[in-house]
This record gives structure tokens, C-alpha cells and sequence, in this order.
């Protein structure tokens, strides 16, 4: 099988990944990373994808991944954690709403509370239609990421 990425360490590099394998300080992904790349290196050991998924006790493409992040973004890039494009999950207050929240927690009271509560504000926000639905706790994370003291 032909590999479209192929890993060629120079010494800089191999030497930076013996030392960080051989210390095994550090996080556990970036080590096995390490150890991958030392496996793949053409001019080293050269081992298969196969091999070194078996050695390693990881999936092919995870060797296939770090091969190819090597080669597109460097040493670095391979080492690290693909990162997310786009977050798991839209988040349900963002700056707009969170800036109603926020007038709303500031406002006075409804009539017969002395303040507000993280269940009022939630059903406030949907009674105004700012959001379809929304958790008190959704509610209280907002308020406690913006430091907003409600007494």
C-alpha cells in the first residue's frame, strides 16, 4: 500500500520526541503521538500503520491522522488534539440573549418577590419569546459567567 503522508524526522525533531517519551511526563495522548511518530519515521524503524496500531494499541487511523497532521501542520499539529471547528451544541443564551437575561435579573422584582429567582427568570425569557425553552441551571451558569450578583 502506497502512504500518501509520508513522516521524515529530522534530528531536532527525533530527539525532542526520545526526550519526551523517555521522561513519560506529560499527557498521555501527546506520548503515544510521540510514539507514533518515532514508529512511522521513514528514515527510522519505518513501520506499518498496522503494525504500530497493534504496538501502540490504538486504531489505524489514529497512526493515519497523526501522519497526516504531521505532514500539514508539522510536529506540533501532530503532538496536539485535533480541535473542534464548531462547538457539540449551539449555546441557548448567546450575547444577544444573554444581554436580556441580564436586564431582566436587574430589574425590579414582580410583584410580591423581593427578587428574582433562577425559575422566573427562566420563565420570563420564555415568556418574552426570547428562547423556546430554557434550565435554571442554563440560567444560573449565565449569570455566575458574568459575575452578575443577584442580591
Amino acid at each position: 500500500m502506497n502512504k500518501k503522508y509520508i513522516v521524515r524526522l529530522d534530528s531536532e525533531e527525533h530527539h525532542r520526541l526520545e526526550a519526551m517519551v523517555k521522561k513519560g511526563r506529560g499527557q498521555a495522548y501527546k506520548i503515544k503521538h510521540a510514539n507514533i511518530l518515532l514508529a512511522i519515521d521513514t528514515d527510522g524503524p519505518n513501520w506499518t500503520d498496522k503494525q504500530v496500531a497493534e504496538a501502540f494499541r490504538c486504531h489505524l487511523n489514529t497512526v493515519a491522522n497523526v501522519r497526516q497532521r504531521f505532514v500539514e501542520y508539522g510536529l506540533e499539529g501532530a503532538l496536539e488534539r485535533k480541535e473542534q471547528e464548531s462547538p457539540s451544541r449551539k449555546r441557548i443564551l448567546d450575547g444577544e440573549k444573554e444581554a436580556r437575561l441580564i436586564t431582566i435579573a436587574c430589574s425590579k422584582a414582580p410583584s410580591g418577590r423581593a427578587k428574582w429567582t433562577l425559575e422566573m427568570l427562566a420563565d420570563e425569557l420564555v415568556a418574552l419569546q426570547v428562547v423556546e425553552s430554557v434550565s435554571e441551571q442554563t440560567v444560573w451558569r449565565t449569570l455566575k459567567k458574568t459575575k452578575l450578583s443577584r442580591t
